[in-house]
């Protein structure tokens, strides 16, 4: 026979359980069990206005009377410029970190990449805001751009066939902007350059 408090009993543990149910589905309302959800936080990135007017402005043609200063613009800015990719782009910034402003075209012709057709191509657009090297003042040296074959044979490292490849080199692109711009002359290399530095000038 049922006692009066195990009735007790169950009347309070239907109760809780009615009330478990209760809480249950209010809970059940708002979202499942375990749902997690995502709030993004202002100024967690730029909105798509900002990314879209950024690309914008990098894809835009350049101005006829538009400069970047080759100096202090950003890979992506010197990008823009005529025959400069985002590779090329990213080695002139690497160079310019590394050995410090170019000052003029014949400074950034020291990268790697840089010739007299891309120079010619984007002298017009280009400006410099750092201190241009100095010009070499030293007397008796061998001038690259205006030597004949026979003053480039008195060179160390540099007989007949050499000296007839920088003259014709020269013919072809014009004078030599830097010392380094031998390096593209075929048959020369860097430790040929590295024998003659101190005695030419470009």
């Amino acid at each position: 026979m049922v006692s009066k408090g195990d009735r007790r009993a169950a009347v309070v543990l239907l109760g809780v359980a009615f009330a478990g149910v209760v809480v249950r589905l209010l809970a059940l309302s708002g979202s499942a069990p375990g749902d997690i959800s995502y709030r993004p936080i202002a100024g967690d990135r730029p909105s798509q206005d900002s990314v879209v007017a950024r690309a914008t402005r990098l894809a835009r043609p350049l101005a006829p009377d538009e400069k970047i200063n080759i100096d202090r613009a950003p890979a992506e800015e010197l990008a823009r410029l005529p025959r400069i990719g985002p590779a090329l782009a990213a080695r002139i910034v690497a160079d310019r970190a590394a050995n410090g402003p170019f000052g003029s075209l014949a400074g950034l012709d020291r990268v790697a990449g840089v010739g007299p057709k891309l120079l010619d191509g984007i002298r017009v657009h280009a400006t410099f805001s750092g201190r241009p090297p100095e010009p070499d003042q030293r007397q008796g040296l061998v001038r690259l751009s205006t030597a004949t074959e026979a003053e480039l044979t008195q060179l160390p490292g540099i007989g007949p066939v050499k000296a007839r490849a920088i003259v014709e080199y020269r013919r072809r692109h014009g004078p030599y902007l830097t010392v380094e711009s031998l390096e593209r002359v075929a048959g020369i290399g860097r430790a040929t350059i590295d024998r003659i530095r101190q005695l030419v000038v470009p």
